[in-house]
C-alpha cells in the first residue's frame, strides 16, 4: 500500500539553472531559491526539463543539489529531475539523488528512443526499487513522444515507492479518466501552468510549475484559495495569470523564463545550446510588468 502523505501539497517551482559564462552561476542561484521562498514555494524541482538538465554534466548536478540543499536550508522539500533514455543512467542519478538528500525524484519517461510499455513498466520498476525515497513519475508526450497509460499505471501500483504522477498531458479527458481510477492511490500534479485549477479540481495535489520562477506567490496562493475552498479566488487568479503563462510558453521553455527573470535582475539572460535568447524581450516584458509594473528595459 502506497503511502497517502503527499510528497507535498499546493505548488512546487521547477526552477531554471542559471548560467554565466557557460558555467552554473551559484550565486544567481541562491537568488532565485530565495526568492522562491519568499515568494512562498512550498517545494522546489530541480534538475527538470525547465533546469535544462539534458545540458547539465554530472558533476555540475552534484553542486547544484548541494547548493539547493544548503541553500532551503530543509524549509521545503526538494525534488530531483533524474530521468533520463538510458536506465543505467537514470538509476546513477536517482541513487546520487538519494544520497545527496533529495525529498523525491522526478523520473520523465525515455526520449527519443522510447520504449514499449514492458519496457516503460521495466524501466520504472528497476529505478525506484534502486532506492527508497518517493519516485514522481513524469509524463510529458510533448517533448518525450510517449505516454503513461492507465495500465502501465496498474502494473506500478504495487511499487510502493513510485506514488505521484506529473501530468503534462494537455488532454483533460485523458487526464480525468486516469485521476479518476486512481485518486487516492497516485497522487497527481498539473505539469501546466494553464490547467493548474483544472487539475485541482479533478483532485490534484498541486502543480510542478515553471511559470512559478517569475510568479510563485500568486501560483501557490491560488492552489492554497482552492484547498480552502476559495474557488472564486482561484479562478481569478488563474485568469489572473493566463497572459503571462501563454508568453511563457510562446517559445521553447526555458527560453522566456530566461529572459524575464534576466529583465527582473534574478539571473542572467543565458542558456547552453541548441537553446538561444528570447526573440520577444518587449513583449515578455509587457506581460511581467502586470506583476512588477517598476521593471523597464
Amino acid at each position: 500500500m502506497k503511502s497517502k502523505t503527499a510528497v507535498f501539497t499546493g505548488m512546487a517551482t521547477a526552477l531554471v539553472t542559471p548560467f554565466k559564462s557557460g558555467k552554473v552561476d551559484y550565486e544567481a542561484y541562491g537568488r532565485l531559491i530565495d526568492y522562491q521562498l519568499k515568494g512562498g514555494a512550498d517545494a522546489l524541482c530541480v534538475l527538470g526539463t525547465t533546469g535544462e538538465s539534458a545540458t547539465v554534466s554530472l558533476r555540475e548536478r552534484k553542486s547544484i543539489i548541494a547548493c539547493a540543499k544548503e541553500r532551503v536550508g530543509g524549509k521545503v522539500p526538494i525534488l530531483v529531475g533524474t530521468g533520463s533514455n538510458y536506465t543505467e543512467r537514470t538509476l546513477k542519478m536517482t541513487k546520487e539523488a538519494e544520497k545527496m538528500g533529495a525529498d523525491a525524484c522526478l523520473v520523465v519517461t525515455p526520449y527519443y528512443n522510447k520504449t514499449s510499455e514492458d519496457g516503460l513498466i521495466k524501466h520504472y520498476k528497476k529505478v525506484a526499487r534502486s532506492v527508497d525515497i518517493p519516485i514522481i513519475l513524469y509524463d510529458v508526450p510533448s517533448r518525450t513522444g510517449m505516454k503513461i497509460s492507465k495500465n502501465t499505471l496498474r502494473a506500478l501500483e504495487g511499487v510502493e515507492n513510485i506514488v505521484a504522477v506529473k501530468q503534462a498531458n494537455p488532454d483533460m479527458v485523458e487526464v480525468g479518466k486516469q485521476m479518476a481510477e486512481f485518486y487516492g492511490r497516485y497522487d497527481f500534479y498539473s505539469g501546466n501552468d494553464e490547467l493548474t485549477l483544472p487539475f485541482l479540481s479533478l483532485g490534484a495535489k498541486g502543480v510542478i510549475s515553471a511559470v512559478g520562477n517569475i510568479i510563485p506567490s500568486e501560483i501557490s496562493t491560488l492552489c492554497h484559495a482552492f484547498f480552502v475552498n476559495d474557488i472564486s479566488k482561484a479562478r481569478k487568479l488563474q485568469h489572473k495569470i493566463a497572459p503571462i503563462v501563454e508568453e511563457m510558453f510562446a517559445e521553447v521553455s526555458p527560453i522566456p523564463l530566461k529572459c524575464a527573470l534576466s529583465l527582473m535582475g534574478l539571473c542572467e539572460n543565458e542558456l547552453r545550446l541548441p537553446l538561444t535568447k528570447s526573440t520577444r524581450k518587449e513583449k515578455i516584458l509587457e506581460k511581467i510588468r502586470q506583476f512588477y509594473p517598476e521593471l523597464i528595459l
